[in-house]
């Protein structure tokens, strides 16, 4: 995909060196995003204040990107999931992220190196929902020159470490 250059889309600051103590207030994060600041606070062995401080200057630098909720997809009703590969026309990146994005149960999209451009796991409620939207939506996108779907037999969320 040459000639697209990869700019900060959100304009955040450049990455600053994470030391221990933010690594570890990341691990509690991640393990529960609902953990209040002062047992943060205990569990690094830092003062309330740092630890609010701490994690608002994540949040600013783009480190913590937002909070939410792990989903099981199938007891949410999303039986079929599915990450489709696609070839696009070159250059069209964004333009093709951008229709992506609006695609019901889109959940995760990687421009990617290799045999395919783009990488897009999404959740439907059922097989054939799956096939509307490939065949139907993402297809139609005439950017997009070709698509492979690979059907997801059974998940496993992994918490990565720092």
């Amino acid at each position: 995909m040459r000639g697209e250059q990869m700019a900060n889309p959100d304009d955040t600051p450049p990455a600053r060196p994470l030391d221990p103590i933010d690594r570890d207030i990341l691990r509690m994060l991640r393990a529960d995003g609902r953990a209040s600041i002062r047992s943060v606070a205990e569990r690094v062995h830092v003062s309330r204040a740092n630890a609010y401080a701490r994690i608002n200057r994540l949040i600013d630098d783009g480190v913590i990107r937002g909070f939410s909720a792990r989903v099981d997809q199938e007891r949410a009703g999303q039986g079929s999931s599915a990450y489709i590969t696609l070839k696009i026309v070159q250059n069209s990146w964004r333009t093709v992220r951008e229709q992506l994005r609006q695609l019901p149960g889109a959940s995760h999209i990687a421009l990617v190196s290799g045999d395919f451009d783009v990488l897009l796991l999404v959740h439907t409620e059922d097989n054939r929902s799956l096939r509307e939207l490939v065949l139907t939506r993402i297809q139609a996108i005439p950017e997009v020159l070709s698509t492979r779907t690979l059907l997801v037999f059974e998940e496993t969320d992994l918490d990565t470490e720092l």
